[in-house]
């Protein structure tokens, strides 16, 4: 009995060996999984499911197989692919997740998220997510033309880049009050995330008692999951 937990794996045209290894993956260890989560950024940029995209159609397909073959999959949305909606999610088989998401597995309880919204140091970022995560502008956006929505999103992800290069790392990590303050608000001792692309297993103190935060690595060069078994909670890495 497992259950897997992936995140950031930024799939783009660009990056053909790290959608390969997904791919393997997806017919691969997935497939002896009890479910698999997807925890946000599973692309690189999302400007609608009507992007035709034949990355996209690939993607959707090898997840298709995945929940046909009888293991079920979740996603959660990231701050790279917040625009992922019903359409790409029927196409992949997948289930839509709210952005926080409490679990029961093998009689341990976890809360599931991106992980984006714990960073609250990072105020500039949180005040570009609150307006980018309006509904209002969600539809506005997506009303636009194709190419319109391409080159705003290109702009976006330059602009990030730019502003992260003088962020101080620090600046850019989980704030721990955060951290404290979600996982007794949803009375759990574990809590899996991605967004920071810093793999590790925490240890933290609760008024309720000994907790741990698991963080997702990004697949930049090998991929990263989280198996939750009724042994443990389990952090690895894989070639592609």
């Amino acid at each position: 009995m497992t259950t897997l937990f992936i995140a950031d794996l930024h799939l783009c045209e660009q990056e053909p060996a790290i959608t390969a290894g997904f791919l393997r993956f997806l017919a691969g260890e997935a497939r002896r999984a009890d479910a698999l989560y997807i925890l946000g950024d599973l692309f690189e940029a999302w400007i609608g499911d009507d992007d035709p995209q034949p990355l996209h159609t690939q993607v959707a397909q090898a997840l298709q197989a995945l929940t046909a073959h009888g293991v079920p999959c979740y996603f959660i949305h990231g701050n790279r692919d917040f625009l992922v909606g019903k359409r790409f999610a029927r196409a992949s088989g997948m289930t839509l997740l709210p952005e926080e998401q409490v679990l029961d597995l093998y009689g341990r309880r976890l809360l599931v998220m991106h992980g984006d919204t714990l960073c609250t140091d990072d105020e500039g970022y949180q005040r570009f997510r609150k307006k980018v995560r309006n509904p209002l502008i969600q539809r506005i956006f997506l009303s636009l033309p194709l190419r319109w929505r391409l080159k705003i999103a290109s702009k976006m992800r330059a602009d990030s880049q730019q502003a992260n290069q003088s962020k101080s790392m620090a600046i850019m990590d989980v704030n721990p009050q955060a951290v404290a303050a979600v996982m007794q608000r949803h009375q759990v001792n574990w809590l899996i995330h991605g967004h920071t692309h810093r793999p590790a297993i925490h240890t933290l103190a609760l008024p309720t008692g000994e907790a741990h935060r698991a963080v997702l690595g990004a697949w930049h060069h090998e991929g990263w999951m989280i198996a939750v078994t009724p042994q443990g909670v389990d952090l690895s890495r894989f070639p592609f």
